[in-house]
C-alpha cells in the first residue's frame, strides 16, 4: 500500500487543515486586509481609554459613586485619587486604562460630558460678552443693537464706560484700564448667564497681562 506523505507540504492543498496555517501569517494577512487594528490604532485606543479614565477619576465623589462600573476599576480609580506622586499617578493611570477595556465606555463618557457642560456654557457666555464689548467699543451704532436685546441696561452708564474705554491708551504689555473691565462686567451682569465677579480686575480673561 502507498504510504501517507510525511510532510504537510506533500499533502494535496485541499486536504490541509486550518490548524496547519501559521497563526502569525494569518494575523499578518488580516492586518493587510484591514481586519485587525494597526499598532498605532491600538496605541491610540489605549491612550483614549486612559484619558477617559483620568476624566472619570476627576469627577466629584457623588457622581463617581453613582456610576456603574466593576469594583476593580472603582478601586483603581480611588487609589489614583489617593496617589500624590507624579510617577505613581502615571503608573496607576496606565492600570486604569487596561481595566477600562472591560467596561462600556459610553456611560462614562456621558457622565464626563454632563459634568463639563456647565463649564462649556460659561465659556460660551464669556466669549459672547467679549464680542459684545469689542463691538460696543468699535462702533457707536452697536449700543442701539445692544439695547434691542438688553433694554433694561443703564444706557448712560454703558455709554460712559464705552467712551472711557476708547480713551484708554495702552502701552505694550500694559493691562487694560478700569473702564474696560467695568464695561465687561456690566455686559456680563446684563446677560445674566454668570454672576458678576468681584471688583478686583482678575476675573476678566481678556485683559492683557
Amino acid at each position: 500500500m502507498p504510504r501517507e506523505p510525511k510532510h504537510a507540504s506533500n499533502r494535496p492543498l485541499q486536504a490541509q487543515s486550518v490548524d496547519d496555517v501559521d497563526p502569525s501569517t494569518s494575523k499578518r494577512q488580516a492586518a493587510i486586509d484591514g481586519d485587525l487594528p494597526s499598532r498605532n490604532q491600538l496605541k491610540q485606543h489605549m491612550q483614549d481609554l486612559q484619558e477617559l479614565g483620568e476624566a472619570v477619576a476627576g469627577l466629584p465623589a457623588d457622581r463617581l459613586a453613582a456610576l456603574k462600573m466593576e469594583e476593580r476599576l472603582r478601586d483603581a480609580i480611588m487609589e489614583y485619587r489617593r496617589t500624590r506622586s507624579f510617577e505613581g499617578k502615571r503608573r496607576q493611570l496606565q492600570f486604569i486604562g487596561k481595566l477600562m477595556k472591560f467596561e462600556d465606555p459610553e456611560p462614562l463618557r456621558e457622565a464626563v460630558a454632563a459634568m463639563r457642560m456647565p463649564s462649556a456654557k460659561e465659556t460660551l457666555a464669556l466669549h459672547l460678552a467679549e464680542t459684545w464689548r469689542d463691538r460696543l467699543i468699535a462702533a457707536d451704532d452697536m449700543l442701539t443693537e445692544w439695547l434691542k436685546e438688553y433694554p433694561s441696561t443703564d444706557v448712560q452708564q454703558m455709554r460712559n464706560l464705552v467712551r472711557a474705554s476708547r480713551k484708554e491708551k495702552l502701552e505694550p504689555g500694559e493691562r487694560h484700564g478700569r473702564a474696560f473691565r467695568d464695561l465687561f462686567r456690566l455686559i456680563r451682569e446684563q446677560m445674566q448667564d454668570i454672576p458678576a465677579p468681584d471688583d478686583d480686575g482678575q476675573d476678566d480673561p481678556s485683559h492683557d497681562d
